[in-house]
């Protein structure tokens, strides 16, 4: 992983640093919002739906609040101003992360069953 750093001397000047971080695949999916949603998928033509099969968008955020079908890892939803903020605290936070991973696992295994229908 990496962190942008944005200064500016007149103009912006960019600096990436890497730096070891302690996140696993699904964390990765989970906070980049590259994986098994449809809202992703479909962005790229892979999937003719952007709509998670209960009725919501599909996106990263919808399945960590709102869907039916992962509600045994449901966080509470944020406001939509406070959505980065909500982000930030939930990569920070073990017991959440640790909802995150089990979400990703559980969408992953059973990708059949969150497919629009």
């Amino acid at each position: 992983m990496f962190r942008i750093i944005k200064i500016f001397l007149g103009h912006p000047v960019y600096f990436v640093l890497y730096c070891p971080t302690n996140w696993i695949r699904e964390d990765v999916i989970f906070f980049s919002q590259h994986g098994p949603f449809p809202a992703y998928l479909k962005r790229f033509h892979l999937s003719d739906s952007d709509y998670c099969s209960c009725g919501g968008i599909g996106t990263a955020l919808h399945y960590a609040t709102e869907c039916i079908y992962t509600v045994s890892w449901h966080m509470r939803k944020p406001a939509p101003n406070f959505e980065q903020e909500w982000l930030k605290r939930v990569a920070n936070n073990l017991v959440s992360r640790h909802k995150i991973r089990g979400i990703i696992k559980f969408i992953s295994e059973n990708r059949d069953l969150f497919r629009p229908p």
